[in-house]
């Protein structure tokens, strides 16, 4: 073989080389191009649902809803349904996709035990209402009348906690709660006021702890006291939302009997 022909036959073996790492290449990019089309459909599939906002005048009946979990609460024959949004995905193929998440914005666990002694949590989001059942008189109600964007419900640890090295034991339910369309855009959303709750242990009791002209912000728990400071911003204007520049108050109530809110600053 001449010279020639061997740098001939090197010529087109290096073009082959690089047709196969182009064509690689391409179909590298192709692969990744779909990829991104999939998830930028997923993400606008999940922007699309994951909303947490509902109109303000509707009633449970007119909102596509699912039960996603039973609570089991430190009273023994009370258990609690969360109950979140849903919508159908596809009509046809009647398949669902549901607007809850078991997880919060922090990818940490929906329910976060011991938040405070003697009392767990579970973080909403598009949580709609939640629901009591009594296993003794096998009765259902809800704690609300309404469709409302549950924020935080505090409820009776189901395994046993203390404070100061004696047991403790809770009897009662708290629920952080945006439960009406305050700013009358005709919805109900975080634009809102957030309220605090207070439920007897049969739901069937229901007092507001912070007035009603406020909006719950944040929460410090002071385990010397076992009582807990609530910050809250008042709606100074009445506008039914929340400017930053409204006033900032702190009220307090105990854990022991959290029937009443007291103004601290």
């Amino acid at each position: 073989m001449n010279l020639p022909t061997v740098q001939i036959i090197k010529f087109l073996t290096f073009c082959l080389f690089i047709s196969l790492i182009s064509c690689s290449s391409k179909n590298e990019a192709a692969k990744e191009e779909q990829i991104n089309i999939r998830d930028q459909v997923k993400i606008e599939l999940i922007d699309s649902t994951s909303i947490n906002s509902i109109k303000g005048n509707l009633s449970l009946k007119q909102i596509s809803t699912v039960p996603i979990n039973i609570i089991l609460t430190g009273l023994k024959e009370h258990r609690l349904v969360t109950v979140y949004k849903s919508r159908v995905v596809n009509e046809k193929k009647d398949t669902y996709s549901y607007s809850s998440r078991n997880y919060n914005e922090s990818g940490e666990s929906e329910i976060q035990e011991h938040f405070m002694p003697g009392i767990d949590l579970v973080y909403g989001y598009n949580l709609l209402n939640i629901a009591h059942y009594d296993l003794t008189t096998e009765k259902l109600n809800f704690l609300f009348d309404h469709p409302v964007l549950v924020k935080s419900l505090y409820y009776p640890s189901f395994v046993q906690d203390s404070v100061n090295k004696k047991p403790i034991n809770r009897n009662y339910y708290l629920v952080s709660v945006y439960d009406a369309d305050t700013n009358a855009d005709t919805l109900i959303n975080k634009n809102d006021l957030r309220r605090l709750f207070y439920f007897n242990t049969n739901c069937n009791e229901k007092i507001q702890l912070i007035p009603p002209a406020y909006s719950v912000v944040r929460s410090k728990y002071d385990p010397m006291n076992d009582v807990v400071y609530i910050f809250a911003h008042q709606d100074a204007n009445g506008n039914g939302k929340i400017e930053r520049e409204e006033p900032l108050h702190i009220f307090w109530f105990s854990l022991k009997q959290p029937t009443e809110a007291k103004r601290l600053y």
